[in-house]
């Protein structure tokens, strides 16, 4: 299933995308793509839905984050090794974990604000995991049984904020409008293997990303046990799992956003996502 959330941001309401690619909405069963309704039980019973009796969704209503109730929005960094390069950064020898703020969450195709102060606002296509059964402690075999689905996530992040003031990376990842989500909550059923999903974004209509998810360090699988180890995961809680090469850093000379750029990304299988920049 192709499950999304539709409407006016704060009014969201629950729906899936029908076999021709209709909103129908699942208000009537479904309180939100949420807790409960994110488990194998709660999937299940969206899943035994008659899609040709939901209603149909009028227009072309704007896209909430595929995902509501989200808990923790964890980050993986450095997780392509051609990623790292351009970077000037080394491989890590474990994942490296950071947070994103769930403020930060917003719809696929909302606009992005160059936060106040901003230098080097930059863009980064990432594969999102999200959790629908909770996991603790568990094995990297046993993993995937507790990953609801998957989507896109821009993992939008001001550099400068990032690494060149004190402290540790959130600042430089939590602004507001920094966690575009969706459009598209994908069932990892429709999913044959997350690590093989090409994955792009353009600026501006030129193409700066152009990759694939199996040229991660760690897969999904491995940073679902891992993660889990240290932090129990919950239904709702998103993992975003880093960036194939191609990042505005990583140009030479680099280039950043500003107010006006217009963004464009997705992922096979998981949609595809349209932000305008505007200045904070």
């Amino acid at each position: 299933m192709k499950l999304l959330r539709h409407g006016a941001p704060g009014a969201e309401k629950p729906g899936l995308l029908d076999a021709d690619g209709h909103i129908r909405d699942l208000s009537a069963h479904v309180s939100d793509l949420a807790g409960r309704w994110l488990t194998p039980e709660g999937l299940a019973e969206i899943a035994a839905l008659d899609v040709s009796s939901l209603p149909l969704v009028d227009g072309n209503p704007r896209l909430g984050a595929c995902v509501a109730g989200t808990g923790k929005f964890i980050c993986i960094g450095l997780n392509y090794s051609d990623h790292a390069a351009e970077t000037g950064a080394s491989v890590p020898s474990e994942p490296i974990i950071f947070m994103k703020a769930t403020s930060a969450i917003v719809g696929p195709n909302d606009d992005i604000e160059i936060p106040r102060g901003s230098e080097k606002t930059d863009w980064e296509v990432e594969l999102g995991v999200v959790i629908g059964k909770t996991a603790k402690y568990v094995s990297e075999a046993e993993a995937l049984d507790h990953v609801a689905g998957y989507c896109v996530i821009n993992d939008v992040s001001e550099r400068a904020f990032q690494t060149e003031r004190q402290g540790q990376w959130t600042k430089g990842k939590s602004c507001d409008t920094f966690g575009p989500t969706g459009p598209w909550l994908v069932t990892k059923d429709e999913v044959a293997d997350p690590q093989n999903l090409g994955m792009w974004l353009t600026v501006n209509g030129h193409r700066y990303q152009d990759g694939s998810s199996r040229t991660m360090v760690y897969g999904v699988a491995h940073l679902v046990s891992y993660l889990s180890q240290f932090m129990s995961l919950q239904p709702g809680d998103i993992i975003s799992t880093g960036t194939p090469p191609g990042v505005g850093l990583g140009q030479k000379p680099n280039v950043f956003l500003k107010a006006g750029d217009v963004i464009e990304l997705g992922i096979e299988g998981l949609g595809t996502q349209r932000q305008t920049c505007r200045q904070g």
